[in-house]
């Protein structure tokens, strides 16, 4: 998946927000807290988001995709190679992502966010 589907996506979740992050990375956030991490406009860095814990290992056995670095320790992984996972897989994915986060946050603020 091209980050530009990547980004709209992302951008489509309930209460999802954006915010460039450390100079050149554009976040995506749910309830303030990360729920995707990838290069801002122009950049052709890959994707990082959260994985669940079963699934990291799976996926970073797979070629083109990595522990992220300094969030690997939180289960996010980094997709290197964009062709590394379809566009089908890449939204379920971000999906899961955002749902795992999202269910952190608490039962007040899920209601807001899914009121809104």
């Amino acid at each position: 998946m091209n980050l530009n589907k990547a980004k709209t996506y992302c951008r489509k979740l309930p209460g999802a927000t954006e915010d460039i992050k450390w100079e050149s990375n554009l976040v995506f956030c749910v309830g303030e807290k990360m729920f995707a991490l990838m290069g801002a406009e122009g950049s052709d860095r890959g994707i990082s988001f959260k994985v669940d814990g079963d699934r990291f290992l799976e996926l970073t056995d797979r070629p083109g995709i990595i522990p992220a670095p300094y969030l690997a320790r939180a289960k996010w992984v980094y997709i290197e190679d964009k062709k590394a996972v379809s566009d089908a897989e890449m939204a379920e994915l971000l999906q899961r992502s955002y749902e795992l986060v999202f269910a952190k946050l608490t039962k007040k603020l899920q209601r807001e966010i899914q009121g809104s």
